[in-house]
């Protein structure tokens, strides 16, 4: 490549950054925070309970249906490895990557499981908090009533 055209190339990238990068305005407000279009994260708790069921589910059957031919499996391999082929170690490596990957999928599994448990849990005790220990400017604990005097839709009176 020549030096001119890595001239031109350099330039020609750098006008296309220049036209990307011009942050001189934001979006415009959505009433959702966050600046963005869409709302913010929002957390359906039966969701991350069904989620959390199918992941510990899903490890259950790969602890009975995953090992199902790992006794057969060995015993192959060291029958091969007696009769002197060369199949019965490629066959132990197999069964070895095959019981650690199993076991790799099934610990992912448990995690999900346990992490989704333990959101559920984290969130019910954020949401408590929020709802139980809102305090107005004087630091008094404010009534779900007077939360929702902030909240309300404004009348059509002001």
């Amino acid at each position: 490549m020549a030096w001119d055209e890595w001239e031109q190339i350099k330039a020609e990238v750098a006008q296309k950054q220049a036209a990307s990068m011009r942050l001189n305005a934001i979006a415009p407000d959505t009433g959702h925070g966050g600046g963005g279009g869409s709302p913010d994260l929002v957390v359906h708790d039966d969701q991350l309970g069904k989620l959390g069921n199918m992941a510990y589910e899903l490890r259950e059957r790969l602890m009975l249906d995953g090992d199902v031919a790992r006794p057969s499996t060995f015993k192959a391999s060291v029958d091969l490895f007696n009769d002197g082929l060369d199949m019965g170690s490629a066959l132990t490596e197999l069964h070895d990557a095959w019981n650690t990957q199993l076991g790799t999928l099934k610990e992912a599994c448990a995690h999900i499981s346990n992490h989704l448990d333990f959101t559920r849990a984290q969130h019910a005790k954020d949401e408590d908090y929020v709802v139980t220990g809102m305090r107005n400017a004087a630091g008094h604990l404010m009534t779900v009533s007077r939360i929702n005097d902030y909240y309300a839709p404004k009348s059509a009176e002001a």
